[in-house]
């Protein structure tokens, strides 16, 4: 029987999932678009989230599967929809844990004043925890998860409330900019600190009770995600003011003011707990969506390992891992960094999350339902609209795992129809060639005139009792 977590372990991998390693740079990408205005975009992406997480929630409920928003699209679109969206986001989590990784390594060298060496070594590191969680299945990865949430939950509440006393109110105006292209632009960058649900929506098939777990984990998380990044979006920009545009790491900054020379360390763990939050999270969900696929024929039945009690594909993880190690080495031997990974990777979880926010729109029985996931597809619609031409990547993903499941449905078909065709088993000896015919037994010796016939059938010849 399949382990199933609780709601405690379930809220830790919702909230690692949405609580990602984008919060140490985001506020300062926002800030340098719109300023003190991108503290705006902040709230309406947390107001944003409410009904995004009252659509997934309600689309878990009903439609319990490890299939996830690529099975939702299924029933809500077609068969086909089920390899799109499905392969999307399985080639999404390989990104993820990539992106994850560096930015971990990359941060955690900085706090520390180490080199590339340094980084690449603390990214190794971080890679090795997420995919031996994973190893030990969801219930081993949902533990980890809660002590790692547990942590980082602590450390940035220190952050927040040290640095605080040093806030200036005058670096809040202007707040409102003089035009709202600033916040639109804040906000299709900050999108990816709130597209962790496509992640959790894999997740709820090993959820115990969900029809009770999953309400009070979904209001938890936004409520846990909410404040985290409004207080340290707040912060970020009333202790910085200007210069948190051009601080490269301003959470380092913002610790800096708050606990002196012990930020560095504090920021290296904090960047270890959320890297490796986010990235427990995203591949356990892609391992889970990946032996649902297999299954279903949208991937190689190799990538299927049935009868596994503790609901760990290891073929799947394998394969994660595989993906994951070739991002990192294009990444490092390239020089790229994580900018353009974490693009792609935004467009495809947008991606994802629209299919999902649409099969919301369809599946959903009652208006009161319903309206969230209108709100919700259209303000993820807005977003993925601003993506421009990396709209290809999941366009060429999509129609690959289109036409890979067409293809795997069409085989057995073809077989079928080249396949000789054999007698049935009832039809086997009535159509037996003449040549083959089947021998006559013998037929028993005659008996003689003298030979008496007894009423004993153990006194006939031939005969024994």
């Amino acid at each position: 029987m399949t382990a199933r977590i609780g709601p405690v372990q379930a809220t830790a991998l919702y909230v690692g999932a949405l609580l990602g390693p984008g919060v140490l740079t985001l506020p300062a990408l926002a800030a340098a678009v719109a300023g003190a205005g991108s503290l705006i975009a902040w709230a309406a992406l947390v107001a944003a989230s409410v009904p995004l997480a009252a659509t997934f929630t309600a689309l878990a409920v009903r439609y319990r599967q490890a299939g996830g928003i690529a099975g939702l699209a299924e029933l809500a679109f077609g068969t086909r929809m089920f390899a799109v969206i499905g392969w999307c986001f399985y080639c999404a989590a390989p990104l993820a844990a990539c992106a994850a990784a560096l930015i971990g390594g990359q941060y955690a060298a900085a706090a520390l004043g180490a080199g590339h060496g340094t980084a690449l070594g603390v990214a190794s590191g971080i890679l090795v925890v997420v995919f031996t969680a994973n190893a030990f299945g969801l219930h081993a990865s949902g533990r980890l998860q809660l002590g790692l949430v547990g942590a980082l939950v602590v450390l940035l509440t220190v952050a927040v409330v040290s640095a605080a006393p040093h806030v200036n109110p005058a670096n809040f105006h202007p707040l409102l900019p003089g035009s709202p292209v600033p916040v639109g632009r804040a906000m299709a960058v900050l999108f990816i600190a709130f597209s962790g649900w496509e992640a959790c929506g894999h997740l709820t098939d090993g959820v115990a009770r969900p029809e009770r777990t999953l309400p009070k984990v979904a209001a938890a998380a936004v409520a846990i995600v909410g404040v985290l990044y409004l207080a340290l979006a707040t912060v970020t920009i009333g202790v910085l003011g200007p210069d948190a545009a051009n601080t490269p790491a301003p959470f380092i900054a913002l610790l800096h003011r708050g606990i002196g020379d012990a930020a560095g360390p504090a920021a290296a763990l904090v960047a270890l707990l959320l890297t490796c939050g986010a990235g427990i999270t995203f591949v356990a969900g892609a391992v889970r969506l990946g032996d649902a696929l297999a299954r279903r024929g949208a991937l190689p039945a190799l990538l299927t390992h049935p009868g596994d009690p503790a609901g760990r594909p290891r073929r799947n993880l394998l394969i994660q891992a595989g993906f994951t190690l070739s991002a990192a080495a294009i990444c490092v031997s390239t020089n790229i960094g994580v900018g353009p990974l974490l693009r792609v990777l935004s467009v495809l979880l947008a991606a994802v999350t629209l299919a999902g926010t649409m099969a919301g729109v369809v599946l959903l029985p009652t208006w009161r339902r319903t309206a969230p996931a209108v709100i919700s597809t259209a303000v993820t619609a807005v977003v993925l609209g601003a993506a421009g031409p990396l709209l290809v990547a999941p366009a060429v993903l999509g129609a690959g795992g289109a036409t890979f499941a067409a293809l795997r449905r069409a085989r057995p078909a073809r077989d079928a129809a080249h396949r000789p065709s054999y007698p049935a088993p009832a039809e086997h000896w009535r159509r037996r060639p003449a040549h083959r015919s089947r021998r006559r037994r013998p037929l028993p010796p005659r008996r003689s005139a003298a030979t008496p016939v007894s009423a004993s059938p153990a006194a006939r010849p031939g005969r024994s009792r």
